[in-house]
């Protein structure tokens, strides 16, 4: 029984592994297929838990990021509320940008969080695009890209490299005549990322009513777009 148990599991670890092949190989062609991304995503981490534990470890190494993985909060959003609250502030400006770009909240995979490593992943799925509107990134591949640079210089976790890699590879193949907006995008995303303070763990929903230029500044993010203060000497 035990041998059948192992070649049963050895036999589901191969079709996942196929799975997640076949979503890379997807998106490496059609980078606008961003379903393919929840579905490497949950490839990697049924068979890589130990990256959760490394990128909870260094969440935990922030005192916002600590309590985040303690509390385990989660966030909700009311687009029609948060469409009534002034021009200019986070709420707003996130609800216009999931508005603009036909994004549904509710079309976003609800991950269970009964532990850390659940924690991980379900606040980075329900706060992806929250992260968005806070750097700047758009929702094309240029600005898909330019946020999984600011992801890899944020924390550890292979999923942001996956997906450059992809981003990168489907320049190459499909277009070439895209590069210079992607590698830029790329470039700040990486440089925003290290300069700004870690954007996990935090309380989005206690920010809604306050201007986005405040929280920016907060947490040390430069838009993309905007200029960039060169670095102290």
């Amino acid at each position: 029984m035990q041998a059948l148990n192992r070649a049963l599991d050895a036999a589901r670890g191969r079709i996942a592994f196929a799975r997640t092949l076949w979503s890379f190989v997807d998106l490496v062609k059609h980078p606008d297929h961003l379903d393919r991304v929840f579905e490497i995503s949950d490839g990697m981490v049924k068979q890589r838990m130990e990256v959760l534990g490394k990128m909870a470890e260094h969440f935990a190494r922030d005192e916002r990021g600590a309590r985040a993985l303690a509390e385990r909060r989660r966030l909700h959003v009311d687009l029609a509320e948060l469409s009534k609250l002034p021009a200019g502030t986070l709420g707003r400006v996130f609800a216009e940008h999931m508005i603009v770009n036909e994004l549904d909240p509710a079309s976003i995979p609800t991950l269970a969080a009964d532990d850390a490593l659940d924690f991980v992943r379900a606040h980075l799925y329900e706060t992806h695009d929250v992260w968005h509107a806070v750097t700047g990134f758009q929702t094309d591949v240029p600005g898909e890209l330019g946020l999984q640079a600011f992801y890899a210089a944020q924390a550890p976790g292979g999923l942001p490299w996956m997906l450059l890699a992809m981003g990168f590879l489907n320049t190459a193949l499909y277009a070439m005549d895209e590069r210079d907006a992607r590698l830029e995008a790329v470039a700040r995303g990486w440089d925003m990322g290290r300069r700004a303070r870690p954007l996990f763990g935090t309380r989005w929903d206690t920010l809604w009513a306050t201007p986005i230029d405040e929280v920016r500044r907060a947490l040390g993010v430069v838009p993309y777009g905007a200029d960039v203060p060169a670095l102290a000497a």
